[in-house]
């Protein structure tokens, strides 16, 4: 398989990812201006955490090797310069800012929104900020797509 195509295999999976997540997360949007967002809506939403970041291992386990298989393709393309400078200048940033964002910060919080010990707002706001993240990593990892794509 050609540098770019496993490239875009493993983005596109990653956009996969993200779309199950912002499955569940999208719930957020029509408490965006509550102050906590309604204990069902935030059951619904742990327990979807809680599978994927407990329950579910060790398939969670396939998405962190495949953000470093990205990395690793991305920064092997650079070297080998199989696509043109401006591609990578816009995809390595884009794949760790996403992948950056995910294990700083999602992963963990999401782990803690599923353990379901927190008070209605710290639930709350992990809730809303597991969104937020998952959009930013999202556009990300299309701008890094796109890239790719453009690029050959």
């Amino acid at each position: 398989m050609p540098l770019t195509e496993a490239i875009a295999a493993a983005a596109g999976f990653l956009i996969a990812v993200l779309w199950f997540d912002l499955m569940f997360d999208v719930q957020v949007l029509q408490y965006r201006r509550a102050p906590q967002i309604p204990e069902p809506v935030l059951d619904s939403i742990s327990a979807y955490y809680r599978r994927v970041t407990t329950t579910a291992s060790p398939m969670g386990r396939l998405v962190g090797l495949v953000m470093v298989a990205l990395l690793v393709l991305l920064i092997w393309q650079a070297i080998t310069g199989e696509a043109p400078v401006w591609v990578s200048v816009i995809s390595i940033p884009a794949a760790v800012l996403a992948i950056g964002l995910a294990v700083v910060r999602v992963f963990g919080r999401a782990r803690r929104l599923g353990t379901r010990n927190d008070s209605l707002a710290v639930r709350s706001w992990l809730a809303r900020s597991i969104f937020r993240h998952h959009l930013a990593c999202l556009a990300a990892i299309i701008a890094l797509l796109a890239a790719q794509i453009a690029g050959t």
